[in-house]
């Protein structure tokens, strides 16, 4: 409950602090005295969006605190969750600056406007004429069904399966769509693998083979050059071996007469051996080289399937070829991989329909045994508020569809009197009707949930007399297990409550302020009975403000 209001700065409200009690508050004031301001005002502390136009005096900054008890709420996993700091008396604070930026607290800890109006939904439920149009809205309804029905724990089931389920279908989809891009390049790419596959490529081997080339072509200019250079060298007489071996014999007596000339025939020495070792090398490679002209063609063909697969990939190497094919390898095998997935994925989605019938069916049941329940306690509700022949025809039907809150699909329908078809409420009921058919529903919900504290917005639109008294009455009753505030027009609503606010509105010099005041006793009675008679307060006026409150 809600049980200090502050406020500070705010529309014609320059400074204002209220306490509120337990049970039944009501709140009275002439048209434009400055009601909806106070609702205003609570409206920001339960989040609403905030603008310049709401601060009296622009140069200075707007702050409006509320104090709520809410040791009853099991709200500390809520606090928890947030990183707030829990108390059972939390204070909310909204702040709007002359900048215009706006600033919300929970207990002293800075929050955004979402977490604002997450714990709201806890603490205050405003009814206004807009609520009660609300009363039409297919979400509205199942929300009052379902409350009687205490499908609580089976729609959160169901949600978040839903939640799940909506997932793995839009990964399903993303799936399909990227397999279906994949198809249509799947025959091209499965081509350039087969050509890279066939192609036998190696790395390192293009070098080799170029080499190879190389000798095969030109094996006849090899040939001769090799064997001249072997002539050369072996000669007798004038070959360079035989040479060497002159010069080395000339040195070898000389030697040891000076390490000058011993150091010459070293290094003669080691020339001769390495050039009697460059004359067999030449020897070998001159036996080894064959004119094959079969070799050369198969050659040069594995050279021009390399050089043509490098300037279609665009690439100068075999190994940047290898990679390509590593490539296009992972993309069939990822093709396959996303098949598999797919099936994976729907039969995944099929459980999870599956789960999710079940549990909306279990809420379709639960619904089917919560409406009797719910049509037979309005009725008596009604009956009490001059409608007494009332009737409600509130139709559930399953779909195939997945909304929200489960897979049905609602009608509200009402008769309001004897002999008239029924039809949809929002086209058949009028403001009066739907005004105490919201008081029904509220006074029914609040014996299924704990309803946070609950404003009545002139819900007293199109009655009077005795429905005004019951009414009145229901909203009190309903106080005893809630805090409930009722701002009306209508003296018998407003002389069942337990305590009673005024909203006024003066001037002082060139200044328009309104304030919210606790009426005494003797205050209450001449409120009341000026809204009995008008300004000038008669004694048959007092006498029935009497009679009303006692």
């Amino acid at each position: 409950m809600i049980t200090t209001l502050s406020i500070k700065n705010y529309a014609l409200i320059e400074k204002l602090s209220i306490d509120f009690s337990k049970g039944f508050s009501i709140i009275t004031g002439e048209t434009g005295a400055g009601k909806s301001i106070i609702l205003g005002a609570l409206g920001l502390v339960l989040g609403k969006r905030a603008d310049l136009t709401s601060l009296k005096n622009k140069e200075e900054k707007c702050i409006i605190e509320a104090h709520f008890e809410i040791s009853k709420y099991n709200l500390s996993p809520f606090f928890e969750s947030n990183e707030l700091d829990y108390e059972d008396d939390t204070i909310v604070r909204r702040e709007i600056l002359p900048s215009g930026k706006s600033r919300a607290f929970i207990n002293d800890s800075p929050v955004n406007l979402q977490v604002l109006q997450e714990l709201s939904l806890f603490l205050i439920d405003i009814h206004s004429q807009q609520q009660t149009r609300e009363l039409s809205e297919e979400n509205v309804q199942f929300d009052i069904i379902d409350a009687i029905a205490d499908n609580d724990q089976n729609i959160q089931q169901y949600q978040s399966l839903l939640k799940s389920y909506k997932a793995d279908k839009t990964k399903l989809n993303s799936l399909i769509k990227k397999q279906g891009e994949s198809l249509k390049e799947q025959e091209y790419h499965s081509f350039l693998l087969n050509e890279l596959v066939e192609a036998s490529l190696k790395s390192g081997e293009q070098e080799i083979l170029e080499d190879d080339f190389e000798k095969l072509n030109n094996v006849e200019i090899i040939k001769e050059s090799l064997d001249k250079s072997l002539a050369v060298a072996n000669e007798e007489q004038i070959g360079v071996l035989y040479n060497l071996k002159e010069i080395k014999a000339s040195l070898q007596k000389i030697a040891s007469f000076s390490t000058d000339y011993n150091s010459l025939l070293e290094r003669i020495s080691s020339v001769a051996i390495e050039f009697d070792d460059i004359s067999d090398e030449l020897s070998r490679c001159s036996d080894k080289l064959v004119n094959d002209p079969v070799q050369l063609d198969f050659i040069g063909q594995k050279l021009q399937l390399i050089y043509n697969l490098q300037k279609k990939h665009q690439v100068s190497t075999i190994d940047e070829l290898l990679e390509i094919q590593t490539q296009l390898e992972n993309s069939v095998f990822e093709l396959g991989h996303l098949e598999a997935e797919i099936e994976s994925l729907t039969e995944a989605i099929q459980e999870k329909a599956e789960l999710l019938d079940v549990t909306a069916t279990s809420i379709h049941d639960n619904r089917l045994l919560a409406i009797p329940i719910l049509s037979k306690k309005m009725i008596v509700i009604l009956d009490t508020l001059g409608m007494p022949n009332v009737r409600f025809d509130i139709q559930v039907k399953q779909s195939a569809t997945y909304y929200p809150n489960g897979k049905d699909e609602i009608q509200f329908l009402f008769s309001a009197n004897k002999g008239t078809d029924f039809g949809i409420l929002k086209k058949v009921a009028s403001g009066g009707e739907m005004s105490r058919i919201m008081l029904a529903v509220k006074a029914i919900l609040a014996q299924y949930s704990k309803l946070p504290t609950l404003i009545f917005d002139e819900i007293d639109t199109g009655v009077s007399g005795e429905i005004a008294i019951k009414m009145g009455e229901i909203m009190k009753e309903m106080s005893k297990t809630m805090q409930i505030f009722a701002i009306t027009h209508l003296p018998q609503i407003a002389a069942k409550g337990n305590a009673h606010f005024k909203v006024s509105k003066s001037t002082v010099g060139e200044d328009t302020q309104s304030e919210l005041k606790l009426l005494t006793d003797e205050e209450r009675i001449i409120e009341i009975a000026q809204m009995l008679s008008g300004a000038v307060v008669s004694d048959s006026a007092l006498n029935h403000a009497k009679a009303l409150l006692n």
